[in-house]
């Protein structure tokens, strides 16, 4: 491994081999061969932070790490472990103390309220001309969805009217498309 320090001899930045590790750094000079000691750069701490991860009905509290520095938004894409376990969430909620927020640094967030993302159920609703069938279908969170396109659930097959996005808008026009994760429900008519 190589680093760039300043080498007393050469009396200038030069890069320096990496020549042990222990609390210092044993280095030597690249250009002129001068052996000296540096102090290694200490890495800040992680911070872990609590995250309830909340999946089809059940809720798990887990932790999300972060640097100092670091920012959250709602509605970010993070990793969130559990355990042995590690799930992609969004985040759907940043608690700072007793206020929730749309965005916080990392050392005034104390909870993150999140959904798994990586499975998930989508709600739809198959209308047949008299009645409404309502069915689920677990799927990746990625799965596209097209207004328009046929899919087959359950051994029903529909063609997609419309779908309802989690945060708010309705989706209506032929060929807009949207992936499962963001679906609240996706409305159809039987063929």
């Amino acid at each position: 491994m190589f680093i760039t320090v300043n080498c007393p001899d050469c009396n200038d930045e030069t890069e320096h081999e990496v020549v042990s590790e222990s609390r210092d750094l044993l280095v030597r000079c690249t250009v002129c061969g001068h052996h000296q000691r540096v102090q290694k750069e200490r890495e800040p701490p992680a911070l872990l932070i609590k995250a309830i991860v909340s999946k089809e009905g059940t809720s798990r509290v887990c932790g999300i790490e972060f640097a100092e520095e670091d920012e959250c938004n709602v509605d970010d894409h993070l990793v969130a472990e559990c355990g042995d376990d590690a799930f992609g969430v969004e985040v759907t909620a940043i608690e700072c103390g007793d206020k929730r927020v749309k965005r916080a640094k990392a050392p005034e967030i104390t909870t993150l309220w999140t959904r798994a993302i990586e499975q998930v159920v989508v709600k739809i609703s198959i209308h047949d001309g008299r009645k409404t069938i309502p069915v689920y279908m677990e799927c990746d969170g990625e799965q596209p969805f097209v207004v328009g396109e046929m899919y087959v659930v359950s051994g029903k097959r529909f063609k997609i009217s419309h779908l309802k996005l989690r945060d708010g808008p309705l989706m209506r026009k032929e060929g807009w498309k949207t992936v499962a994760h963001r679906v609240r429900r996706i409305y159809g008519y039987r063929l």
